[in-house]
């Protein structure tokens, strides 16, 4: 009687596919969501980078906070800008390979960070980096990279700055005072 009763079948299926159906579903969401991150995160780099490609940032007398202040005004709020370290540094020739990821056992490093946005003509390398939290972990887990589950994203801009012309310090030559 037992065997030609066919009405839980449905259930018991449903029951069988749910769960790695939605883990399955989560996984895809999250991934989705960490690239948006990290793509946001390299467009705001490219754009606050011009600020220095351009001198406007070196004659405007930016500082790293007023640098991050107008990287953070190209991220979105679902990217906290309060995470977000930079780091601007000029170089005597482009880097070949790459800049390392600044993790050091597992966790995110900015020792060694500064701010140094160059003169015209010099080479400059801009990077942002953020510890983005990994809200639905599954396993194996390839999209956190650091020991406490959270991904790490880094987007970075390497140039030449342009032959822009440098302020003239007040009260010194050109400034009209005798």
């Amino acid at each position: 009687m037992f065997r030609r009763d066919r009405r839980g079948a449905t259930a018991i299926e449903f029951a069988l596919v749910a769960l790695p159906f939605a883990a399955l579903l989560f996984a895809v969401l999250q991934t989705a969501i960490v690239f948006t991150a990290g793509q946001v995160l390299e467009t705001a780099v490219t754009d606050a980078a011009r600020l220095i490609l351009t001198g406007r940032a070196q004659n405007g007398g930016f500082d790293a906070a007023r640098f991050k202040q107008e990287l953070c005004a190209h991220l979105p709020a679902f990217v906290s800008c309060d995470k977000v370290a930079i780091d601007v540094k000029t170089m005597d020739a482009f880097p070949i390979g790459g800049v390392p990821l600044p993790i050091k056992d597992g966790k995110l490093d900015t020792t060694g960070f500064g701010f140094q946005p160059g003169t015209p003509g010099q080479i400059v390398v801009v990077r942002a980096v953020t510890e983005y939290p990994v809200f639905i972990p599954y396993y194996p887990s390839p999209i956190s990279n650091l020991a406490n589950g959270n991904r790490l994203l880094m987007a970075t801009a390497a140039f030449r700055s342009e032959p822009f012309q440098p302020a003239a310090p007040s009260g010194g030559l050109g400034s009209g005072s005798p």
